[in-house]
């Protein structure tokens, strides 16, 4: 059990009967009041934010996570003629990272913005959840740097300085994402995978 000032950022706690991460907490304490921890949750079953406030005499049950390495196999495309509601985003393929033949999908609301830096044969790490013997993946987390090769880079053109040195590149997956003039097609680079920005050449 965590005690009220233990619920911090990052944490997984039961709230409401599901795992929520502690997205934002405040310890507030005031002269006439006893001290409160003001906090934002993040439930990661239906993604809902809520914000809450635990007194000094309230605890808060850390969930049962395990990380496990699994891999990423491939993004299903949903098909043309499908409709928007029928076709979502598609369908995210992964797989056990020693035994390839489990393989399993997540949805993309699930995966949020780590859609954008998953590798085909990558690996992530999911986090599961125990809930009573049931198991269940809750959220995926990639590598705070990960390495992907330039597909498409414009060349930089001398003198142009109006959008501040920088250029839209596209990634080998098909992300794009802004960068310095004198990346290359063919280049690796870094990519900071928390803030979706460019790190540096590798």
């Amino acid at each position: 059990m965590l005690q009220y000032n233990e619920i911090r950022e990052k944490k997984i706690i039961i709230y409401d009967d599901e795992p929520c991460e502690v997205v934002e907490s405040h310890v507030a304490r005031t002269q006439q009041r006893k001290p409160q921890n003001q906090v934002k949750l993040k439930s990661l079953i239906s993604s809902k934010t809520l914000a809450t406030t635990f007194h000094v005499a309230d605890t808060a049950e850390e969930a049962e996570i395990e990380k496990r390495e699994v891999k990423f196999l491939y993004h299903n495309r949903p098909a043309r003629n499908a409709s928007r509601s029928e076709a979502g985003g598609g369908e995210y393929w992964f797989s056990d990272m020693d035994n390839p033949r489990n393989r399993f999908k997540l949805p993309e609301d699930l995966l949020q913005n780590t859609t954008k830096f998953l590798k085909e044969n990558g690996s992530v790490t999911a986090l599961v959840w125990d809930n009573d013997g049931e198991e269940k993946i809750i959220k995926i987390t990639l590598p705070i740097k990960m390495e992907f090769k330039v597909k498409e880079a414009p060349p930089a053109v001398r003198g142009d300085t109006s959008k501040g040195g920088n250029k839209i590149i596209t990634l080998e997956n098909g992300t794009t994402l802004t960068a310095p003039m004198f990346i290359n097609e063919g280049d690796v680079i870094r990519v900071n995978t928390e803030t979706g920005e460019y790190a540096e050449r590798v």
